[in-house]
């Protein structure tokens, strides 16, 4: 289980969503071999105002929340994708952009009316 907040300024970035939602996606499929059904994604687009932060117009704070099992060279893999496919995509400098990966175990979760690890999930998490 992986889900994406992706939080960004509404003006920068509300009307690429569809496009980001693509790139993340990819993203993860390609480093995590997500099954691309499992496509969880939260866009929280915050007035100007609303996101204060030494940055340009465009920062953009992508977090994936997901089960804990994922090996530190998977995590470093995502974290390269975002930054050497995705964020060029958009032409959102590397200052622009931060990644980060929120663990937890899968008992901490409730999905379909059971706890995260009574699931019987159809991809790795140990990758």
């Amino acid at each position: 289980m992986a889900q994406v907040k992706v939080y960004g300024r509404r003006s920068a970035w509300a009307h690429r969503r569809d496009d980001l939602s693509d790139a993340l996606h990819d993203a993860l499929v390609r480093t995590w071999q997500l099954p691309a059904e499992k496509r969880f994604q939260r866009f929280l687009w915050l007035d100007d105002d609303d996101l204060v932060a030494p940055r340009g117009d465009a920062y953009l704070v992508v977090e994936v929340v997901c089960f804990t099992g994922r090996s530190d060279e998977a995590k470093r893999a995502l974290v390269r994708a975002l930054f050497d496919d995705v964020a060029p995509r958009f032409d959102l400098p590397a200052d622009d952009l931060e990644v980060v990966i929120l663990e937890s175990p899968q008992g901490n979760w409730g999905i379909r009316g059971r706890a995260g690890d009574e699931l019987a999930l159809n991809y790795r998490v140990d990758v």
